[in-house]
């Protein structure tokens, strides 16, 4: 069975979502890491960084985190090929990490957001959406204050040309640059989104299971 690993910071508050979902419904063998530890992560498959509030939110979203013990781990298992997705909070921790590019900074509303959302997947050739077809449109729920993604222009060309952009907003909600609401790196091994896919599984709209399930299938291929 696949091993996944759950990380909680304190103010994590999405990670027992992420245990569940990965674990009754994704079929996912699923351990909880806790920040402060430094543990051998090469026998995960995954590792989940969850949505939340990391250290209150203070300084930056993220930023805190993004220097806990376990983040170095978290990097080196990332430089070898691991699987890691960053949700909502756990993105901007990879983004502040230097696991991914760019920022999330305030709502342009400047009020906190949370609702469904109409995504549109950009690429299916990624591990991540290969069960998932180009165009297609997906469900998910947000919840969030600082989604909105920014970059620089030198950035976001990078980005097009690698094929980084995994999903853009229908219609932004929180005035992401480009409409972008997910991205991986260039190995396409870690991801990084605002909505929350574990959260889009029983209630409303099973469409998080899509991007479960096409990791899931991906990491079979290579066992």
């Amino acid at each position: 069975m696949l091993k996944v690993g759950v990380i909680t910071f304190p103010g994590s508050n999405c990670d027992d979502d992420a245990i569940d979902t990965l674990k009754n419904i994704g079929g996912f063998e699923v351990e909880n890491l806790w920040h402060k530890d430094t543990p051998d992560l090469s026998s995960f498959s995954l590792i989940v960084l969850p949505g939340g509030f990391s250290y209150g939110d203070y300084l930056r979203c993220g930023a805190m985190a993004a220097c806990s013990p376990i983040m170095e781990k978290v990097k080196t298992f990332a430089s070898h090929g691991g699987f890691v997705i960053g949700i909502c909070n756990g993105f901007q921790i990879l983004c502040e990490a230097g696991l991914l590019p760019g920022a999330l900074a305030k709502n342009l509303s400047l009020n906190f957001i949370c609702r469904d959302v109409t995504l549109k997947i950009t690429h299916d050739n990624t591990p991540w959406t290969c069960e998932i077809k180009s165009l297609e449109e997906l469900t998910l729920p947000i919840a969030h204050g600082e989604g909105r993604f920014v970059i620089d222009e030198e950035g976001y060309q990078d980005l097009v040309k690698h094929q980084q952009i995994v999903m853009t907003y229908k219609n932004n909600p929180n005035g992401s640059l480009y409409d972008i609401a997910g991205i991986c790196n260039k190995t396409k091994n870690v991801l990084g989104l605002m909505p929350h896919p574990e959260r889009a599984t029983e209630l409303r709209t099973r469409d998080g299971l899509k991007i479960w399930s096409s990791l899931k299938t991906h990491l079979e291929k290579k066992v």
